[in-house]
């Protein structure tokens, strides 16, 4: 791949589903890494901007340069079945239900029940051998790497239970950051950015990809400062890929942990910029509604692990 079908700047963003505009200035934060005509490449770490205004910032940077990428660390869609049940015929067109229905699925009160988190507990229909019906394929993949025995009718995953984007409160809770993001990738969509894998990625036209931070950083106890530090350290220590990034973004990141997932996400997205015009489309049936998570191995990622787990005849994936 000539360097001309690469992206010459990379965004990872940490996202967040705060409502009030103090915490998402606060907790949304941009590692961008950029590479200038020389080649010389530049690393930097900022937040302050409210998710409105991450949109603005992004289709001004796309203006000036369209080879550009970004990562955003929330889902992308729901499972097939429910963007059937709304009557979502694409990803695109569930974004725009979701920007009309969206706050009234997250409101404490609301009747939809299966949006669950504090103070409501996962529904029975998404507990025991239905819990596959709460995640989407791409989920499953990033996550599971076996199965708890039958009898105990749940799934163990890597270190973490599987995060559903049903789940809206508790601990690591993903929904109200996804379903607050969705507006974006709207505005960015009809700004010109192709949103993979629901486009076809395309050389000079801005591009955007979902993550997952946790893909990126690897096994890292990112809570703690002192496991943060000892992290960058050796990163920038024994990497070659971390060597574009200064002191001031290394202390960004050892001092927040969303700064620290936004630097991390962004080294390995630059460290692998050359795939992302080539993109492949996910062999998951229902990619084209749910979407796909860019990881540094998509190519065999986008091989969903599903059809493996179905195969042994355990139902994983409606």
């Amino acid at each position: 791949m000539t360097r001309k079908l690469s992206p010459t700047t990379v965004l990872g963003i940490d996202w967040s589903g705060r409502v009030d505009l103090p915490g998402q200035r606060r907790h949304i934060v941009a590692a961008m890494w950029r590479m200038d005509g020389k080649g010389k490449t530049r690393v930097t770490v900022e937040n302050g901007r409210t998710r409105d205004e991450v949109a603005d910032w992004l289709i001004a940077l796309a203006q000036k340069d369209p080879a550009l990428v970004v990562g955003f660390d929330f889902c992308f869609s729901y499972p097939a079945w429910f963007l059937h049940e709304v009557g979502a015929k694409s990803a695109p067109d569930f974004w725009r239900i979701a920007a009309e229905r969206g706050e009234q699925w997250l409101h404490r009160e609301s009747e939809d029940r299966r949006f669950w988190g504090k103070p409501h507990k996962r529904p029975s229909e998404f507990s025991g051998e239905q819990l596959h019906r709460m995640l989407r394929g791409t989920d499953i993949d990033c996550k599971i790497i076996a199965h708890i025995p039958e009898a105990k009718r749940a799934l163990r995953v890597k270190g973490i239970t599987p995060k559903s984007v049903f789940q809206i409160g508790g601990s690591g809770s993903v929904g109200t950051a996804s379903l607050r993001g969705m507006p974006v990738l709207t505005r960015l969509h009809d700004g010109g950015f192709r949103v993979w894998p629901f486009d076809r990625p395309t050389p000079g036209q801005p591009l955007v990809v979902e993550m997952y931070s946790r893909l990126n950083t690897g096994p890292v106890h990112k809570s703690n400062p002192e496991k943060r530090k000892a992290y960058l350290d050796r990163k920038r220590r024994e990497d070659p890929a971390w060597a574009c990034v200064g002191p001031a973004a290394l202390r960004a990141a050892r001092e927040s942990e969303d700064a620290f997932d936004a630097l991390a996400s962004a080294v390995v997205m630059a460290e692998h910029r050359h795939t992302f015009y080539a993109l492949p489309t996910p062999r998951d049936p229902n990619a084209a509604l749910e979407g796909w998570t860019w990881a540094p191995d998509v190519s065999a990622s986008a091989a969903p692990r599903v059809a493996q787990e179905s195969s042994r005849g355990t139902a994983v994936h409606e």
